[in-house]
């Protein structure tokens, strides 16, 4: 018989053993990168002589493939002779980490010839996720690239290991220098009507147009399965993507595993990210892949189109025949029915081994409501974007350095406009806001535009109750999806429409709200949402980087940033858009 104390010495070294193994699951690697940003003149993507933003000499830029928890280390050069840039990550929510997210609210800009290193960790995510330049309007000139996250061995993945994977960035595309679309909106006569020209697959232009010198395609094996993860890396246009002859099924948005469904074409919007299944099962030849732009008048111009190709290995045959329709470009009906359609799969680990849906919002309290509406508006012959009369007027000196230097002093004045009304006087400002600490807000964005649009929350993931038409009233609430809301951090709102969502504010720092668009955004339409601990421990929000950068008027004086927008005071301002 054995002893207790044999007993109570294998009892501890079993405890021993699972606390070794829970630090190493939970513990990720160290994964270094040295970047170097620049202007390249001879990609030609659409065969036109523009700046392209290049990072390694690639376009888009390189792979970050990563896995849950790990520890994230990018070091910048900007190598882009005249601007200043800053990197943001989009989806990864940084956790008690605002310091790395890399947009002007939260970070002094790297310098012409200048570097600096990012480090954040993967805590706690799963998924498809981008990177791109936040400033500057820099996104249009491209800067863009990948992020895998990918589970940790120990987490099981619903749906069988595919075959292989394929990164696939999609978005639209301007013929012209992003500097010159840049200057055309300090113009009421252009900023209206500056639209991209077309839709590039993986920084590629269009199959079959005589002016693309090389497409995207993409080689598979008849009967393996695929797993494609679509990002829209574009500025403007929402696009329907599909597949000729080949059904998809539907397995993950930006860090949340889906109900699988299977689809024909999937409407993705500015900012958004999927993870689709595709098996080659169709005979041996090429297909057309397409992207076609939705909510816009694209008229019979089949060149606005991105087009790939899926290329079975052993094909001899070219793709042919008609490109594979989708629905109606204007039929919202259909794209806000896929919308709700597509649910979290509740039982499904992710980033845990718990059930995802563990944490849910049937029985939530609501501790704050923001209803912000979105609108255009003049001030003198400038043109702004505006969330509740408010254009964002960026400060010289970034929030966080402020909230953290200054404890605001001189840079931003907290709560100073409203959240849940119109503002009564059309205004630029800085608007910050504060988020309850570990309390759930819902967001309702109230578009009046006429284009589609899209929200984004850095910091956070948040559950998409609702859509509708037309005005939002509380009333509304009783048609919210409580039960299984996907979970994401990209939202679409429909023209004319709203959209609300639920976020839990446990994530400490400063966080940009903004929408996707990016002429909306760089024009104003965004905000920042401080969410506080008094608790200076680590372990609440880390300390600011030993590598931080100063700026404004906690730093040298820097070159001033391209102009985003001048005019008169707002009392000689006029609204286009009544909000």
């Amino acid at each position: 018989m054995a002893s207790p104390a044999g007993g109570r010495q294998r009892f501890f070294l079993c405890v021993i053993f699972h606390a070794i193994l829970a630090f190493y699951v939970a513990e990720g690697e160290n994964l270094f990168f040295e970047w170097h940003v620049a202007i390249d003149n001879t990609i030609k993507p659409v065969s036109v002589d523009q700046p392209v933003i290049t990072i390694n000499g690639m376009f888009p830029g390189p792979l970050i493939n990563a896995s849950t928890n790990d520890e994230i280390h990018v070091n910048v050069f900007n190598d882009i002779a005249d601007e200043p840039l800053l990197m943001t990550w989009n989806g990864i929510q940084q956790r008690l980490n605002s310091w790395q997210d890399g947009v002007s609210g939260t970070n002094c800009p790297i310098q012409p010839g200048k570097n600096w290193t990012y480090t954040f960790q993967l805590k706690d995510q799963i998924g498809g996720f981008f990177y791109f330049p936040s400033i500057n309007f820099q996104k249009a000139g491209g800067g863009f690239g990948p992020i895998r996250v990918n589970n940790r061995e120990v987490i099981s993945v619903p749906f069988p290991k595919p075959d292989a994977e394929f990164d696939l960035l999609i978005g639209d595309w301007y013929q012209r220098s992003y500097k010159d679309v840049r200057s055309s909106l300090n113009s009421i006569i252009t900023a209206y009507v500056t639209y991209p020209d077309r839709i590039l697959m993986n920084g590629k232009g269009p199959y079959m147009d005589p002016h693309t010198k090389v497409h995207a395609s993409f080689t598979v094996t008849k009967g393996k399965t695929y797993r494609i993860r679509i990002s829209n890396v574009g500025t403007t246009w929402s696009f329907n993507f599909r597949i000729q002859n080949h059904r998809m099924e539907l397995v993950e948005t930006e860090g949340s595993y889906t109900n699988q469904m299977m689809v024909d074409s999937l409407d993705v919007h500015v900012g958004q990210s999927y993870s689709v299944l595709v098996t080659a099962d169709q005979d041996a030849a090429d297909y057309y892949i397409v992207a076609s732009p939705t909510m816009y008048d694209n008229g019979s111009y089949v060149s606005r189109y991105g087009i790939g190709v899926l290329h079975y290995d052993n094909s001899t045959t070219p793709a042919t025949g008609p490109l594979p329709s989708g629905p109606d470009p204007f039929d919202a009906e259909f794209s806000i029915n896929q919308a709700r359609s597509i649910r979290w799969n509740m039982s499904a680990g992710a980033a845990r081994p718990n059930p995802q849906g563990t944490f849910n919002v049937t029985n939530v309290t609501i501790s704050q409501t923001f209803i912000l509406g979105s609108s255009s508006a003049d001030i003198g012959v400038v043109t702004h974007y505006t969330v509740n009369n408010i254009a964002y007027l960026t400060p010289e000196t970034p929030l966080k350095l402020a909230d953290h230097l200054a404890n605001t002093s001189g840079v931003f004045e907290l709560d100073k406009f409203s959240t849940n009304s119109t503002n009564s006087n059309l205004e630029l400002g800085t608007f910050v806001a504060s988020g309850i600490h570990k309390g759930w807000i819902e967001l309702v964005f109230q578009s009046r535009f006429d284009d589609m649009d899209s929200w984004h929350l850095d910091g956070f993931s948040f559950y998409v109750v609702g859509f509708g038409f037309g005005d939002w009233t509380s009333e509304l609430r009783m048609t919210y999806n409580l039960y299984d809301p996907v979970v994401r951090s990209t939202v679409q709102v429909y023209p004319g429409s709203w959209t609300a969502v639920y976020a839990y504010l446990d994530n400490p720092g400063i966080w940009n709200l903004r929408s996707q668009n990016l002429k909306n955004w760089y024009l104003g339409q965004e905000l920042y949402v401080r969410v506080y601990d008094a608790d200076p421990s680590p372990a609440k929000e880390r300390p600011a980087p030993e590598n931080l950068l100063l700026c404004g008027k906690f730093g040298p004086q820097a070159p001033a940033p391209p102009p985003a927008y001048s005019g008169p005071p707002s009392s000689a301002s006029t609204l286009r858009s009544a909000w």
